[in-house]
């Protein structure tokens, strides 16, 4: 299957090869056998990677054991948001039966300050960012992100450069670097809080990169965990500015629908329309996940009381963990990163006793990853690594 004109003068000109063209063709055509490289999809294959000899994988589906390791918030969807789900489910035969995309974009329209048109609505936010990848990128225009970070799966797929540029000491992205290291990339990526860090880079150096890039570049910035933070500052106004930047937000952290699936892309209509095209077949998000994204966005007080939980969860497991003497870097977000050495050995350990955590980064081989879960969830946490480090 060939490639609108569109799309393939887009691709030859970014650097791709009309060789190239039949294998992406392929792959945006590929539906279910195109892989997403998603929270879930990572976390996943880590556990497999670094569970399976101590029965990681197989305790990890069991209803008692703590899954603390896909940055999942365990308080779930609210209570106005399934209301919403049980109201239209009955209608789930039409694909949008009371217009329910056009009023969840209506709302985050309002909630971010942005015109209706500079919104596009996705099921998660992995899903424009993959597409983000395949508009901007080739082999000559890189992917130019942090390591560790999230995100460099999806343009690797496609054949695109991926240039990874190490955090800064106090692990916010080195922002001079980055346009060092690739003066022509074609995504300048920053997930903000950073994953797994759970660090905030600040405005002047998001600033810097859309001063700094070239003109047919974007700065992409993955706002996943800003609900969390404290210090982050939003980047929607740079969008209602008419900046060269997309901003993602997902349903799946702070609203608790990990499994039900919502997100959004912010950005000029013009840079929206230049990664539409790069989706699998038709794909709209399903009505019960707009209605409870909607209704979740109008609930009141939901974000700044999910915040506070997930604070004193995250400060009461990090005190321990510095009676413990264990190192760990200060985040704002639901997840941290603690040194534990050998990680194969303590996420086994860990397992054995069903607390499931993970993952682990190349860039910061002894630590691991873990999710801030419930009060009673961090509590057996403990609980276990008291007994993996006895």
């Amino acid at each position: 299957m060939s490639l609108p004109r569109t799309q393939t003068d887009s691709l030859l000109h970014r650097g791709f090869s009309r060789r190239d063209l039949g294998r992406i063709a392929s792959l945006l055509t590929a539906g279910a056998a195109l892989p997403f490289y998603n929270e879930f999809a990572m976390a996943q294959d880590a556990q497999q990677r670094m569970g399976r000899d101590a029965g990681g994988a197989r305790r990890g589906m069991d209803p008692d054991a703590v899954r603390i390791n896909q940055n999942e918030n365990p308080l779930g969807p609210c209570k106005e948001g399934l209301e919403a789900i049980a109201k239209i489910a009955p209608f789930g035969g039409r694909y949008s039966p009371f217009g329910e995309q056009g009023d969840m974009v209506t709302a985050i329209a309002e909630s971010e300050g942005v015109k209706e048109n500079y919104v596009a609505a996705y099921a998660g936010s992995s899903d424009p960012l993959h597409r983000t990848s395949c508009a901007f990128t080739s082999p000559t225009r890189s992917w130019v992100m942090a390591d560790p970070g999230y995100g460099g799966g999806a343009p690797a797929f496609i054949g695109s450069k991926v240039t990874r540029v190490p955090l800064r000491p106090d692990h916010t992205h080195d922002v001079e670097a980055m346009i060092k290291a690739d003066p022509d990339g074609g995504v300048f990526y920053v997930c903000n809080p950073n994953n797994p860090s759970g660090t905030v880079t600040p405005r002047k150096d998001i600033e810097y990169l859309l001063a700094n890039k070239k003109k047919d570049s974007v700065v992409l910035i993955d706002e996943a965990y800003i609900h969390f933070a404290d210090t982050a500052m939003p980047a929607s106004d740079l969008v209602a500015g008419d900046k060269d930047v997309i901003v993602l937000r997902t349903f799946s952290k702070v609203y608790g629908m990990a499994g039900i699936r919502a997100g959004f892309a912010l950005g000029r209509p013009d840079l929206l329309a230049k990664i539409r095209p790069y989706g699998v077949g038709f794909a709209p998000v399903p009505i019960t996940s707009m209605a409870c994204a909607t209704a979740s966005l109008k609930a009141k007080g939901l974000v700044a009381e999910r915040k506070a939980i997930n604070k004193r969860v995250r400060e009461n497991t990090l005190a321990f963990l510095e009676k413990k003497g264990v190192k760990y870097i200060p985040s704002e977000t639901n997840f941290f990163m603690m040194e534990v050495g050998k990680t194969g050995p303590f996420t086994q350990a860990m397992a054995a006793q069903k607390v499931i955590i993970g993952r682990v980064w190349n860039a910061w081989p002894t630590m691991v990853r873990v999710t801030v879960g419930t009060q009673e969830e961090m509590d057996k946490f403990k609980a276990a690594f008291e007994k993996a480090t006895a």
